[in-house]
């Protein structure tokens, strides 16, 4: 009675330390997630760092330091996507971080909802700037080692906020003759909360 005794504590132990690290490993790899708080509403985006580890680290420096809170989206086009993460109310480009090696060919596309690092002709040149697809952009997927535009993340929540970003009457503005929102836009706050 005494050794099955022993043998059962010894099972419950084991089976109550399972649990206790399930959900600990759970949490360890769950995917990191931020909050953006923006003066047209919320939106939380789901990050892939296995998918985009260099891209995803960046991004989420420029979080923890608090860059992206009081930038804008100063481009929003309603039928490809609406971008961010570069420029204050006054059109000042924010000093950033030394640009990332592109992330292209991950196997994730420039879908309705995804995330992306935006850049300029040279493949390697991403920093800050990230755009959100507001329709599936599949021109902007990798063809090839060299080009495409990194995905990275995804709107898991707020997304009818994104939508209303991309519906805002845009004009000229600052350096940009078009697709700049009369009314600023604001992001007050980027969060990581997972």
């Amino acid at each position: 009675m005494q050794l099955a005794m022993k043998h059962w504590t010894r099972r419950a132990l084991i089976a109550a330390t399972a649990t206790v690290l399930v959900p600990m490993v759970a949490l360890a790899d769950a995917a990191p997630q931020v909050k953006f708080e923006t003066s047209m509403g919320n939106f939380v985006i789901e990050l892939y760092p296995d998918k985009a580890p260099k891209t995803v680290e960046n991004f989420l420096l420029y979080v923890k330091a608090k860059h992206y809170d009081g930038l804008i989206f100063h481009r929003v086009i309603p039928n490809f996507m609406v971008q961010g993460g570069g420029y204050t109310v006054k059109y000042e480009e924010k000093i950033m971080r030394p640009s990332i090696p592109l992330e292209a060919s991950n196997g994730l596309k420039n879908e309705l909802g995804t995330v992306a690092m935006a850049r300029t002709n040279d493949p390697n040149s991403a920093r800050s700037q990230f755009f959100i697809n507001v329709k599936d952009n599949p021109f902007l997927n990798a063809k090839g080692p060299a080009d495409g535009y990194a995905v990275f993340g995804r709107v898991v929540s707020g997304m009818e906020t994104v939508m209303k970003i991309k519906e805002t009457p845009t004009g000229a503005g600052g350096m940009f003759p078009t697709d700049v929102p009369k009314t600023p836009i604001l992001i007050n706050s980027a969060t990581l909360v997972k």
